[in-house]
């Protein structure tokens, strides 16, 4: 379990309730890693839900040649910073993460049950519905960074 209030201190957590929060609080735990740590891979089950507290997070897609399948490209496709949520899959089905996600640097995160957090969402729908609209608004960031990615590599 972590504080409530430690929740509060970022944007992603704003429109949540004192009791939404305790509640968020409670399906979370702290924990640390190194830099070169993967917090998770592409394609396995989204287990979690991730708060970055210190550190940086870059997200990378393996992209495998469609006749060499033993030949494959990483791609930088996102970079999370302190205070910014990743694992979103965790709260959208199938459920299946679409990147890997390595630490730059060593780094302290707040870690969200997925399980618990999905079945909160189905409980309450008002908390669904606000967690949801969080989560579109960090899909459009993404996007966003992915846009000016591609631009940038069409530019060269």
């Amino acid at each position: 379990m972590v504080s409530p209030e430690l929740l509060r201190r970022y944007p992603f957590f704003a429109p949540f309730n004192e009791e939404q929060l305790r509640e968020f609080a409670m399906i979370a735990a702290e924990e640390s890693a190194e830099a070169g740590d993967e917090i998770f891979q592409e394609c396995a089950p989204a287990q979690n839900l991730y708060l970055l507290l210190e550190g940086e997070v870059d997200l990378f897609y393996k992209s495998e040649e469609e006749y060499h399948p033993t030949s494959s490209k990483e791609f930088l496709v996102g970079e999370i910073n302190t205070g910014e949520i990743f694992s979103i899959s965790s709260v959208i089905p199938p459920y299946v993460l679409n990147a890997t996600a390595r630490l730059t640097r060593p780094s302290r995160f707040i870690v969200f049950n997925g399980e618990l957090l999905r079945k909160m969402m189905g409980n309450d729908p008002l908390f669904g519905y606000t967690l949801m609209l969080q989560v579109t608004k960090v899909i459009m960031e993404r996007l966003a960074y992915t846009r000016v990615q591609l631009a940038a590599a069409w530019a060269k």
